[in-house]
């Protein structure tokens, strides 16, 4: 099998054009076929920089059954780049199935860093970076949507949302009354563009902005929570708890609460301590 022949994952800009890579742009140049989410919505990017590389369209309603076609073009030499209308590919966009079948069939997934909206905004939001988790686009249904957050109200993790602005509004309610109006969030609008804005403080003090603020129900937008925060007086979290009994099962307390706590992001002692109270 000839290996210089690939999938390449390719991020485009999320607003600037300042921002696509020289290498974006030879790989794009360079390959035989470009797979796009939309491919009028892509044309503008290409034409913008003078990039003629024939196109297909590859989206969430055709990926399973265009993944076995685009390995065919690969075993037939032709290296293909995947693009989405903006970003990283695969990051809450299509292509997660198309790699993996990419892998499976044995060609080289060959991956170019880029924009990433959720990671751009992380940067600038003054949360915590050093241990976060992505959770995509929060459920439209009010009751699964709650749900979702009771699941993450305990983590401890920075939790990055992207949220569209229709249901922004929705989303920030539904935060005030799963996770208190004090839970510390950020959200960033329109990253990298003309009118990018991000509003700080407690959820319940940002939904109060956008709700008499109708430009802040426009365009792209990450949400970002601080993470839950145990203080000494608070319970340990059920979840951790839980955590610390099933390793005590397989560990001795000591062991087993320096991991639970490493697990949950909580002080081990506080764990151990309620392990010996609980004779775990």
């Amino acid at each position: 099998m000839d290996q210089s022949v690939a999938l390449y994952i390719v991020p485009t800009p999320i607003g600037n054009l300042g921002d696509m890579s020289s290498r974006a742009i030879e790989v794009l140049n360079q390959v035989s076929l470009i797979a796009c989410e939309d491919t009028r919505h892509s044309g503008k990017l290409l034409s913008h920089f003078g990039i003629t590389t024939k196109t297909t369209a590859l989206h969430d309603h055709n990926e399973r059954a265009r993944a076995q076609w685009i390995v065919d073009q690969l075993a037939a030499g032709q290296s293909i780049a995947l693009i989405s209308d903006a970003g990283t590919p695969l990051i809450s966009d299509p292509g997660y199935h198309l790699v993996s079948h990419v892998r499976q069939s044995g060609f080289n997934v060959i991956p170019l860093p880029g924009p990433c909206a959720a990671i751009t905004a992380l940067s600038a939001s003054g949360l915590p970076s050093d241990r976060f988790t992505f959770e995509g686009f929060l459920p439209s249904k009010e009751k699964a949507r709650a749900d979702k957050l009771l699941a993450l109200k305990e983590d401890p993790r920075t939790l990055i949302f992207y949220e569209s602005p229709h249901r922004i509004e929705h989303s920030l309610t539904t935060m005030v009354e799963v996770l208190g109006g004090d839970r510390h969030v950020v959200m960033a609008r329109e990253v990298t563009k003309t009118f990018e804005t991000f509003l700080s403080g407690p959820v319940s003090e940002v939904l109060a902005t956008v709700s008499t603020d109708p430009n802040q129900q426009k365009g792209e937008i990450v949400l970002m929570v601080h993470g839950y925060h145990l203080s000494d007086d608070e319970a340990i979290p059920t979840v951790a708890i839980n955590t610390l009994k099933l390793l005590c099962e397989e560990l001795p307390l000591k062991k087993a609460a320096a991991i639970a706590a490493q697990i949950h992001g909580l002080k081990k002692n506080a764990l151990y301590k309620y392990g010996l109270e609980s004779d775990l």
